[in-house]
C-alpha cells in the first residue's frame, strides 16, 4: 500500500485536488481510502464514500493540533486502510500548525497552496512547505501570468520541491499529480515523522518521531474513539 498525506491551508483546494486525482486512479484500477483530519468540522469524508464508494474515515483532533492529531492516529489509520485491502491511503489534514510537518517517511508529501493567498505564503508555512515532495498550486486561472511567476519562484526559493500548477476544479493538469503517485514507492512501516517537532511539553513536541498512540504517552486518541490520558 502506498501512503499519501495531503496537507495545506484551509481552503487551498486540497480536497478537490484529491476527489481529480482518485477519479483518474480509480479508473486504472486503484483502490483508495480516504482519511480526513480536522478541527471540528468535516463531511469529505460522507463525500469520498458518497462519490466514489471507497472507505473513508474523518478524525477530528479537538484539544489535539491537527498535526499531533495526525501523528498519533496515523499508525492506526494504516491498519485500517490495510484492513480494507486499499492500494493508496489518502490522508488529507489540516495541517494549521505551521511548526510541525504532518508528512513521515516512505509517504508522499503534497502541499496544496492556492495561488490567491499572496505571493509571500510560501515563506510562511514552514515545514508544510520545506518537507514536502511536491507541491501543487491551485486557482492558477484566478491570477496573471506574472504572479504565477513569482508565486512558483517564491516556492522554489523556500523548499525547492517540485512543482504542479492546476485548476484542480476542472481537472487541467491533475495528471501530474496522478502519475506522481503511481510512480511513488509502497509504504514499509514503521516510519517517522519527517523533520524535528518544535520545542514543547508534549511526547511529540519534544522530538519523539515513532508514529502510533502506543509509542506516545500524555494526550493521545485511538483512529476509533475520543482523546484520553496515557501515562509514561
Amino acid at each position: 500500500m502506498k501512503v499519501v498525506i495531503c496537507a495545506g491551508p484551509p481552503t487551498s483546494g486540497k480536497t478537490t485536488v484529491l476527489k481529480q486525482v482518485i477519479r483518474r486512479l480509480m479508473k486504472e484500477g486503484s483502490r483508495p481510502a480516504y482519511l480526513k483530519i480536522d478541527v471540528q468540522f468535516a463531511d469529505e469524508d460522507a463525500m469520498f464514500a458518497g462519490e466514489f464508494g471507497i472507505p473513508s474515515k474523518k478524525v477530528y483532533s479537538g484539544d489535539l493540533c491537527p498535526d499531533h492529531c495526525n501523528v498519533i492516529v496515523l499508525g492506526d489509520a494504516i491498519n485500517w486502510a490495510q484492513e480494507e485491502c486499499a492500494d493508496i491511503l489518502f490522508v488529507e489534514t489540516a495541517g494549521l500548525c505551521l511548526r510541525c510537518s504532518p508528512y513521515i517517511e516512505k509517504s508522499l508529501g503534497m502541499v496544496v497552496l492556492e495561488a490567491t493567498s499572496g505571493m509571500k505564503l510560501p515563506m510562511k508555512i514552514g515545514p508544510m512547505l520545506s518537507l514536502a515532495d511536491m507541491a501543487v498550486v491551485t486557482k492558477i486561472d484566478l491570477i496573471s501570468q506574472a504572479e504565477r511567476e513569482v508565486f512558483r519562484a517564491n516556492i522554489q526559493a523556500a523548499a525547492g520541491v517540485p512543482v504542479i500548477e492546476t485548476d484542480a476544479l476542472h481537472g487541467i493538469n491533475i495528471n501530474y499529480v496522478a502519475n506522481r503517485i503511481k510512480g511513488m514507492d509502497e509504504y514499509a512501516g514503521p516510519s517517522l515523522l519527517r523533520g524535528n517537532p518544535p520545542v514543547g511539553t508534549c511526547t511529540i513536541c519534544v522530538g519523539k518521531k515513532e508514529i502510533g498512540r502506543e509509542s506516545h504517552f500524555g494526550v493521545v486518541r485511538p483512529l476509533e474513539s475520543d482523546i484520553f490520558y496515557q501515562g509514561e
